[in-house]
């Protein structure tokens, strides 16, 4: 079906949609957009607005990209970056939900979920397959890795692994293996994941040097317990750290 857009809605010249796109009411997308196939923008959506940034050059190139099949529910705010040829990025088949916000050079990637009103200040990058509860708030140069469940009203100010389930104020409280297991996660990945998750959480010590240790020593095979160790050795932020006395492995008494 072609690319519709309603007549109150505001699609600025310049602005590349793709294919099959649905452009609803009064929904504002600018001429520093690139929308991808199947791209749906619910009423009150503002795609490629200004940046919240007070030094902003509002005559700088720069804009925002949305991948093929992502949704964006009402009053969605997808803000473009502040560089020079830059781009803030959210992936394809992504669902942000009503009056979720991605600030200036977010990095966003595929299957990507925000409940409403989650929120991510500028230059945060976040994996596939994270999920985002109502309420969270992820502060800036954030890292939110691959998998990760966001617990609603959750406030992150610290990167995030790959496969881990976070809470209240950046509190890992355990391993996300219900969330591989729906995604097809080999038994071996996830044991694997297990071990590498207790290896980094419970070995006294800096947890940097802990990960990145154990991903020299060659234990760990799978290509998923490796990633998550190498997430420890990037970043210039500090990590998310588990509360002992209550971090599991698994969300539902695995």
């Amino acid at each position: 079906m072609p690319t519709t857009i309603h007549p109150t809605a505001l699609v600025e010249p310049g602005a590349q949609l793709g294919t099959d796109c649905e452009i609803m009411a009064y929904a504002v997308v600018t001429r520093h957009c690139e929308l991808g196939d199947r791209v749906v923008v619910h009423p009150f959506a503002v795609v490629g607005g200004d940046p919240q940034y007070l030094k902003f050059d509002r005559a700088l190139a720069t804009g925002v990209r949305i991948g093929a099949g992502t949704v964006l529910r009402e009053h969605v705010t997808v803000n473009r970056s502040i560089h020079a040829g830059g781009f803030t990025a959210v992936g394809e088949n992504c669902f942000l939900m009503a009056a979720s916000h991605v600030a200036h050079d977010g990095a966003v990637g595929d299957n990507v979920v925000f409940a409403n009103g989650a929120l991510l200040a500028g230059h945060v990058s976040v994996g596939d397959h994270t999920f985002f509860g109502g309420g969270a708030a992820v502060h800036q140069f954030c890292r939110i890795g691959e998998s990760v469940m966001v617990a609603g009203h959750a406030s992150i100010t610290r990167d995030v692994p790959h496969f881990v389930m976070v809470a209240e104020r950046d509190d890992v409280i355990g391993f996300n293996v219900v969330g591989l297991r729906r995604r097809g996660f080999s038994r071996t990945a996830i044991a694997e994941l297990k071990a590498a998750f207790h290896a980094v959480y419970f070995t006294p010590g800096n947890i940097r040097e802990v990960a990145v240790a154990a991903l020299a020593d060659g234990q760990y095979a799978s290509v998923e317990a490796r990633k998550f160790l190498a997430f420890f050795a990037d970043g210039k932020r500090s990590f998310a750290r588990a509360r002992r006395a209550e971090v599991t492995v698994d969300h539902h008494g695995g």
